[in-house]
């Protein structure tokens, strides 16, 4: 077999790298589309000199990584970075299979005559692809400590172990989750149409969000769920008449046929493909090892290690159940699964509408899949015999309860206050929860609900939806302005 020239692997990243004979004003990919609400974070990351490590940017397929990337080589160059300075390719390009990355970057420097104390900036994608890539990393890190690596991945599973195993030290992790419903709203251009924010006195929360048109949110919430988590999804007509066959065939398919199968050597793919679609149809729903192993043919044993596999590749979330005491059980058999985006349901099964007998299951995956995007908070369900409540937030310092929320995508709760019992029983039984039990409804907003004695406050769904994310991506963007 012969080798490819070293002359077509260079015309290669001649390619991949079109800034280097355009110059800074050339056009780049990407360059005006939309930028998520986690670019800055991640690109003051990668100008962060003073840690000495690769920045590696895992996340689920097509949420935005590569783009990301390529917005980061834009900036790069607006800030009077050179073009030569900067090197992209993608290891699933064919022509770079088994080259190792010394080899590729020895012909970047030889190229341009780069020096060992350059300021580079080499940027990896799709790393997963090239075998024992974390050593080829961590080696490339510790020879150059003037050039910057940034490397991104899809495969979660391989890119969290490997580099928990062989780069320690050498690589700092940042995650890429699917969209919040905010950033889809800015995304099709409607988040200043229907969110208003006010300036808030609280200093934990800066503004106050509401709407003044809950029934154009729902509707916007409804296409959320359907294919909002897809930043393509949502530009692209084609797709959103049939998520089914983009976001199947290209995401979901791909991992479960191809990633996991080969990370972990999984010969029954078939077996694994039941287990997720059990899963998927069960999002938000309280599941067991003996009923997964039932329904789906699968082997308990088996189970365990594929829903490890699967939360690892960002596929689903799995959430530990307490007791009315907010204890934990020392034996899980019980748990909750959630979709880590909610678009990947309708995909298998159908688009919903408001009316579907799923939204209410599917909202509170929407809820889950928001808070994912902070990934220090350890979340709960509590279940007894006469009652759940979907979330409960327990302190670190004591586990005890600190808030807690019920997820309806219904109004009913608060015209049939029976059906806040549940709620009044748990709070009785946990005196630490200091903050009013926040129940989602469909259009009905009460911040200040009394019943039994316990303090509720109601608020749509859909855009409770919208404060968390909007919430929880300003902390993260105020790290940036502090940094």
């Amino acid at each position: 077999m012969l080798e490819i020239a070293k002359k077509d692997i260079i015309s290669r990243l001649q390619f991949d790298n079109p800034w280097w004979e355009q110059g800074k004003n050339g056009k780049i990919a990407f360059e005006n589309t939309l930028r998520r609400k986690y670019f800055e974070a991640f690109h003051q990351k990668i100008l962060d000199v003073s840690v000495r490590r690769a920045v590696v940017l895992m996340g689920p397929r097509r949420v935005g990584k590569t783009v990301m990337v390529y917005h980061s080589v834009r900036e790069l160059l607006n800030s009077g970075i050179d073009e030569k300075n900067i090197l992209y390719l993608s290891l699933e390009t064919p022509i770079y299979t088994g080259l190792p990355l010394e080899k590729i970057l020895s012909y970047f420097q030889e190229l341009f005559n780069h020096k060992r104390d350059a300021k580079l900036f080499i940027f990896f994608d799709e790393i997963q692809y090239l075998r024992n890539w974390e050593i080829h990393l961590k080696s490339l890190v510790d020879s150059f400590a003037e050039y910057r690596f940034v490397a991104t991945g899809s495969a979660a599973a391989a890119l969290r172990l490997k580099s928990a195993e062989s780069g320690a030290g050498r690589f700092s992790d940042y995650i890429l989750p699917p969209l919040t419903f905010t950033e889809y709203l800015m995304f099709i251009g409607r988040e200043t149409e229907l969110i208003t924010a006010t300036p808030n006195k609280n200093p934990v929360y800066s503004y106050e969000y509401s709407t003044s048109n809950i029934e154009t949110l729902n509707e916007e919430f409804v296409n959320y769920l359907n294919f909002g988590g897809y930043p393509e999804a949502v530009f692209s007509e084609t797709i959103r008449q049939d998520p089914g066959q983009y976001i199947k065939s290209d995401i979901i398919d791909k991992v479960l046929l191809r990633d996991l199968p080969s990370l972990y050597g999984i010969s029954d793919i078939q077996e694994l493909n039941r287990l997720f679609t059990t899963l998927a149809y069960n999002s938000g729903n309280e599941v067991n090892l003996e009923g997964l192993s039932q329904f789906s043919g699968v082997a308990k044993n088996t189970i365990k290690r594929y829903l490890e596999y699967l939360e690892a590749a960002f596929l689903i979330r799995r959430v530990e159940r307490i007791d009315q005491n907010a204890k934990r059980f020392k034996r899980a058999v019980c748990f909750k699964v959630y979709l880590t985006n909610p678009s990947m349901r309708a995909a298998l099964f159908g688009q919903l509408n408001a009316d579907s007998e799923a939204m209410g299951a599917m909202t509170e995956t929407a809820i889950f899949s928001q808070w994912q995007h902070n990934m220090t908070i350890e979340l709960y369900y509590a279940r007894w015999n006469s009652g759940e409540i979907d979330i409960v937030h327990l302190k670190p310092s004591n586990q005890s309860p600190s808030w807690a929320v019920e997820v309806k995508w219904s109004d009913r709760p608060y015209r049939s206050n029976s059906e806040l019992d549940n709620c009044v029983e748990f709070v009785k039984k946990n005196p630490t929860i200091s903050h009013p039990i926040m129940i989602t409804s469909r259009t009905i907003t009460d911040e200040n609900f009394l019943y039994k004695g316990v303090n509720f406050a109601f608020q749509p769904a859909s855009l409770y939806a919208y404060i968390l994310g909007a919430n929880i991506l300003r902390r993260i963007n105020e790290k940036v302005s502090t940094f």
